[in-house]
């Protein structure tokens, strides 16, 4: 009952505004405003000598995870009744009933050696019952924050009927130093942004756009300025070891996105004065023209099933979205609002495009539908800002984007905001970050 019912939430929610609900869980939603779930997480037992700290930092990252969503309101642990001493401690759902906790999450970590366990336990409190089994997980002591991800991802997964996205990564262009010579490098981290959870996959000595994740995550695609002129390069994320791709002939190739199953690339291609979209098989070298057109095409992207290109082009004119087959042809525009629309990207669940908009001195991520229907922006921008560059979560439920705030000391910073509009929120990078691309779940 209690899954059941905040997955009906969730699609009403991007259906429009909704009366309020009355029930146990008392999720109320007011003009399509949600009150978020109330739940309480004591923190996770200690079950050996020296895991207390790792105890705390699990209990805290599964918090934030939780509460990061906008969905879910933490209870503070100055409000409880019971304190939950123990794993098997039986649960006394009238005291967490008595300070409105919907949902309790309980958990309990034990380190043996370099090795750590957590366990961790979901209960619907007004129900009184547990919401599935508990699950443990086990790795290394450095990895305490990937069981976190995995422990907010169950319990996400349990209550809301969503698909998982904590455990998964984001790279992006870190930026340093002053504006007119800025230090760019390819930067990953968790989901979150934390940044203890930050490694620098590139130098910063040589000029680095658009990273991009292949479909499994092992791989990063990027434009490079290396060589003087922009080139694609392909970067493994383990060794930190980067190589050309060896495109089409041309002056610039740029803007390179993976094809659903990773074994071609999709580019834009400036040759004689005109850029193209292009693909190559990253098995067989084949290259292959996919538009031709004496206008600028750019920013391709493939619906999930690898079947359609969307892409950006301004033969209309003005730059405006398209969509044609995998393997080109014929082009149908599906932007008619007013401005301009750039940097498309599908939704991993395939309703959905993202893209930035701009329009009457404003810049802002939106989505609409893949036929244009249903347009709807997420963000808002004003004079002294822009947003750019949306990237989809796993799930599809998120968009993370990045706003850049103009004058001397203005920089770009990474945002995320759900796909119904809410919970706009910064994410924390330590310094100027832009040009974000989600990652899978890791496996």
């Amino acid at each position: 009952m209690f899954k059941k019912f905040m997955a009906l939430v969730l699609a009403l929610v991007l259906a429009g505004p909704v009366a309020a609900q009355n029930g146990p869980l008392r999720l109320t939603i007011t003009n399509g405003v949600i009150e978020p779930l109330p739940f309480a997480i004591p923190q996770f037992q200690a079950e050996t000598a020296g895991s207390e700290a790792l105890a705390a930092d699990i209990s805290r990252v599964v918090a934030e995870d939780l509460t990061g969503t906008g969905l879910f309101r933490q209870i503070p642990p100055s409000a409880f009744i019971s304190q939950h001493a123990s794993f098997s401690q039986p649960v006394a759902y009238a005291d967490w009933r008595a300070i409105n906790a919907q949902a309790l999450v309980t958990g309990a970590v034990s380190v043996q050696g370099q090795q750590v366990f957590v366990k961790f336990r979901l209960y619907d409190v007004f129900s009184g019952n547990e919401m599935g089994e508990g699950l443990q997980f086990a790795g290394t002591t450095q990895g305490w924050r990937r069981m976190s991800h995995k422990v907010a991802d169950e319990v996400y997964a349990r209550i809301t009927g969503e698909e998982r996205y904590f455990d998964s990564r984001v790279i992006y262009v870190a930026e340093s130093g002053p504006k007119d010579n800025r230090s760019k490098a390819i930067a990953i981290m968790d989901s979150d942004g934390a940044p203890s959870s930050i490694q620098y996959l590139t130098s910063g000595n040589s000029l680095v756009l658009a990273p991009r994740f292949s479909p499994t995550g092992d791989r990063v695609l990027y434009t490079s300025y290396e060589s003087g002129s922009p080139r694609i390069n392909v970067l493994d994320v383990a060794s930190a070891v980067a190589q050309p791709v060896s495109t089409a002939p041309g002056e610039m190739s740029f803007s390179p996105r993976f094809s659903r199953d990773g074994t071609a690339v999709i580019y834009s291609l400036s040759s004689g004065g005109n850029t193209d979209i292009w693909r190559t098989d990253l098995l067989t070298g084949q290259h292959t023209r996919l538009t031709n057109a004496p206008s600028i095409e750019t920013a391709p992207s493939y619906s999930p099933d690898g079947s359609q290109i969307v892409f950006e082009s301004d033969r209309s004119g003005s730059p405006q979205l398209y969509i044609m087959t995998a393997n080109g042809g014929e082009a149908r525009r599906i932007s008619f609002g007013e401005g301009r629309y750039g940097t498309p990207v599908w939704s991993p669940r395939g309703d959905l495009i993202a893209f930035t908009k701009q329009n009457a001195g404003r810049f802002h991520i939106g989505v609409m539908r893949t036929d244009g229907s249903e347009e709807r922006l997420l963000s808002s921008a004003s004079g002294s800002a822009l947003d750019e560059g949306p990237t989809w979560s796993p799930n599809g439920r998120v968009v993370m984007f990045f706003r850049e705030t103009l004058g001397a000391n203005g920089g770009p910073s990474l945002y995320s905001v759900d796909v119904s509009g809410r919970n706009l929120r910064q994410i924390a990078t330590g310094g100027f970050a832009s040009d974000p691309s989600w990652g899978p779940l890791q496996r």
